[in-house]
């Protein structure tokens, strides 16, 4: 990629004219609703799964700690993730499922903003910080616990829409 063509045509747009890495200016960008909703899987063994189903963990409620901790999370992107943007979030919300009988969790987060710049990673991290809280919250169950899966499903508002094949509502 060369740093010097114009956006659209193979520029990176974290990257200047000298090859470092910037924060993109957004300010000409228009604000517009955006949303974005991602996915996160944990598994573990039928056993763990169970005692989280049933609120028995070692170390408490693991779904409503999770939960609470990726809202948390995504209130707190632009200081963990370098080149991301202060967004003004509307909502964030974080649903965990247990399958037992398979030994899984699911984690299905969602963020909203009017602004300048999309939620993605508002999303993600919010499944991504509510998929590691499970697991530190049942490693004391098992040490196997894994976190199989993190992604973005869905985005809306910006240039574009885009939606994972893998989404289903």
């Amino acid at each position: 990629m060369n740093p010097d063509n114009a956006p659209g045509e193979g520029r990176l747009s974290h990257i200047d004219e000298s090859g470092k890495a910037r924060m993109v200016d957004v300010g000409d960008k228009s604000v517009s609703d955006r949303t974005a909703k991602a996915f996160a899987l944990v598994k573990m063994s039928v056993a763990t799964a169970e005692a989280v189903e049933k609120g028995d963990a070692p170390k408490g409620d693991v779904l409503g700690t999770a939960r609470l901790a990726g809202v948390q999370a995504a209130k707190r992107v632009d200081e963990l993730i370098p080149l991301t943007h202060s967004l003004p979030l509307s909502y964030v919300n974080v649903d965990t499922e247990v399958n037992a009988a398979k030994g899984t969790v699911e984690i299905t987060s969602e963020a909203h903003a009017t602004y300048k710049t999309g939620v993605e990673m508002e999303a993600l991290t919010a499944a991504a910080v509510a998929a590691l809280t499970v697991y530190d919250m049942t490693k004391a169950l098992e040490k196997g616990v894994v976190i199989e899966r993190i992604e973005l499903l869905e985005k809306t508002g910006g240039k574009s829409d885009w939606r994972s094949p893998s989404f289903k509502e």
